[in-house]
């Protein structure tokens, strides 16, 4: 059993000075390692381990320059190239630092598991250009708290709406931020029963159910661990996903697959998105240590919901008599949805979300989530509620508008598309950025709550100041049954459905992207560089991986009967099956078949053939699918 009191998990801010950081080492000698850990464009962390007696004989040059590694090292491409590849991973020494430890390694000496201090830091090329992720999310921050606070003193009319007689009240503007984590966790080796699994997500038989067996163990103690860390926090329970796990003969259960979530408290968005991270390495080792197997991927099993990882956003200005007042709220939350600065924020979020999607969804995996019928948004449009003293909880929206009518502070936003692969610093960084632009021309206008509600209200065809003309952004109902596909793409704009066609927003859409330019928050190389990376790990992903497993899936649908136990409906559905299985896979003299086509597309860089046909062939794959487990497989005796 872990002495948890013994144990060193986390040193705060406050306690960055070398003499403090010297200290809490030299009293813990389980940690035995420091990594100093920076993100680059991709989202990608790194890890390096440092022996902590080294560290600390050169601890102020570590603090001060960190350590050098090399472009191919870290997915920073046009900006890190391989004739100028310096990149240096300098500590954040204003965020909280974990330790990590290693649960499979405990160490004779104290009895505890192996630690590793992990350190946020920045990534620095050629000594002077901070980059990378992390460095995204605290220009965008420090930018929009600098224009927001100029923007109300500008606009007078604005004061009395948020509840203060003059900007010269505002001591400092304060942004908080959370995410919840969803993610499925099985026994190893386990394939998943479709049918099983999506007739127990019909019936809601697993969602907020009691956890037993390894899970609940592991569940259990995730939680406790990361209360150590200072997390605090506020729930653990099943998802929607999942089946009844099974005990084997053992006594042990051998059968799991269930989708959990885990919620913590808000912090500032540097705090919230480094400690995301922890979060995760923290319910991995856990989990794994009882013999579990855990994925954040957005959709690990195709036809079963995926995993989401709402991300919820507020905004607040600390006062000089020392109150905080929800700059989102109006002043009174029981007349008004929202104040002028709320209703800019969640227009600027919608009308620019096209260029902020690709930084949300950069991935095959986290598109195969965004479709309907499995709660994740598909177009784009929010739900304020159908009357100010009812506050909505549409769970089919892209945005979603919290209010509380007993507590102003918790009026956010809650982003629903985001994924637990999603960069939560790039997530963060865009989504602010666009809250600004709908901010900035809402108040430049002086428009009030009313005018703005009747603006997010409008209807196809209406003209609008901010809003673009032929779309509508709101709706109180189910966005998956009150509208037809055509209708919903019509009004609320089509999903894209590869990464290419997401990429395509830069450009299809360029006036929206130089929201992203503002205040140097992003330049033109920045962009281009996170455009490339995601470009070439799709691209990869696709010839390497998803070709490779859908030519399997063609092989495994085999043929079952035999000529003397069949019927004609059975020879029928296996000639469609093997029409079906030579398009996709088989190549001929004459003709080339679909995967072949594929392949010579990114071969030729022809991204745009290969986006068409990649979607082609999710459609025959479906269609094989259905056609030899619903139809051929189930009819065999």
């Amino acid at each position: 059993m872990l002495e948890y009191d013994k144990m060193l998990f986390t040193i705060p801010a406050e306690s960055h000075t070398e003499s403090e950081v010297r200290s809490m080492l030299k009293q813990h000698k389980e940690v035995k390692f420091v990594s100093l850990v920076g993100f680059d464009i991709g989202g990608h962390d790194t890890d390096e381990k440092i022996p902590v007696d080294l560290f600390m004989r050169h601890m102020g040059k570590y603090l001060r320059s960190g350590v050098q590694t090399d472009g191919s090292s870290v997915v920073l491409p046009r900006i890190a190239d391989l004739n100028n590849a310096r990149v240096d991973i300098v500590p954040d020494l204003s965020v909280n630092w974990y330790v990590d430890y290693n649960l499979s390694y405990v160490e004779k000496e104290t009895g505890l598991p192996v630690g590793t201090l992990r350190i946020p830091s920045f990534l620095v090329h050629n000594d002077t250009e901070i980059i990378g992720s992390r460095t995204i999310l605290k220009d965008a921050i420090a930018f929009f708290k600098k224009e927001i606070l100029k923007l109300i003193r500008k606009n007078s009319y604005v004061w009395e709406s948020i509840g203060i007689k003059s900007a010269e009240d505002i001591a400092e503007i304060m942004i908080t931020c959370a995410t919840e984590l969803e993610f499925w966790v099985k026994t190893p080796d386990d394939k998943a029963d479709r049918e099983q699994l999506s007739t127990a997500q019909i019936l809601k038989e697993q969602y907020w159910k009691r956890t037993i067996g390894p899970v609940r163990t592991s569940l259990e103690r995730s939680l406790t661990i990361l209360d150590k860390y200072g997390l605090e926090v506020e729930m653990g329970h099943k998802e929607v996903g999942g089946i009844k796990a099974k005990m084997g003969s053992s006594g042990n259960y051998d059968h799991v697959m269930e989708q959990l979530e885990i919620d913590w408290k808000y912090s500032s968005p540097l705090q919230a998105a480094d400690n995301e991270n922890q979060v995760k390495y923290v319910i991995k080792d856990v989990f794994r240590h009882h013999g579990l197997d855990v994925t954040f991927m957005a959709k690990p099993i195709e036809g079963i919901a995926g995993s989401g990882e709402h991300t919820h956003m507020s905004l607040s200005a600390k006062l000089r008599d020392g109150r905080v007042i929800n700059l989102f709220s109006p002043r009174d939350i029981r007349k008004g949805y929202l104040s002028p600065i709320g209703f800019g924020a969640l227009m600027g979020l919608l009308k620019n979300y096209e260029v902020i999607n690709p930084f949300i969804n950069s991935s095959t995996d986290a598109l195969n989530r965004a479709q309907p019928g499995y709660e994740a948004p598909v177009c784009i449009v929010t739900s304020i509620g159908i009357g100010e003293d009812q506050p909505s909880r549409n769970r089919t929206v892209l945005v979603g508008l919290v209010r509380d009518l007993a507590d102003s502070f918790a009026t956010r936003f809650e982003l629903r598309s985001p994924n637990p692969k999603s960069n939560t610093y790039l997530v963060i960084a865009t989504s602010y950025m666009a809250m600004l632009d709908g901010i900035r021309e809402a108040l430049e206008n002086e428009k009030s709550s009313k005018e703005l509600l009747a603006s997010l209200s409008k209807k196809y065809g209406e003209e609008d100041f901010y809003l673009e003309r032929d779309r509508e952004y709101c709706s109180e109902e189910n966005v998956f049954e009150a509208y037809t596909e055509e209708e919903r793409g019509r009004l609320f704009g089509n999903a894209p459905r590869t990464v290419w066609e997401n990429l395509a927003a830069f450009d299809k859409y360029p006036d929206k992207l130089k929201i992203f330019s503002q205040g140097g928050v992003m330049d033109k190389l920045t962009l281009e560089s996170f455009k490339d990376a995601t470009l070439s790990q799709w691209a990869m992903e696709l010839y390497s991986r998803i070709i490779p497993n859908t030519m399997d899936f063609v092989r495994e649908c085999r043929k079952l009967h035999t000529d003397g136990e069949c019927t004609d409906f059975d020879i029928e559905n296996w000639e469609k099956i093997q029409r079906l299985r030579r398009y996709l896979g088989q190549d001929t003299i004459v003709d080339k078949s679909l995967l072949t086509r594929i392949k010579t597309a990114l071969d030729e860089n022809n991204y745009a053939l290969a986006s068409q046909l990649q979607i082609e062939m999710y459609e025959k794959v479906n269609e094989l699918s259905d056609i030899y487990f619903l139809s051929y497989k189930k009819n065999l005796l």
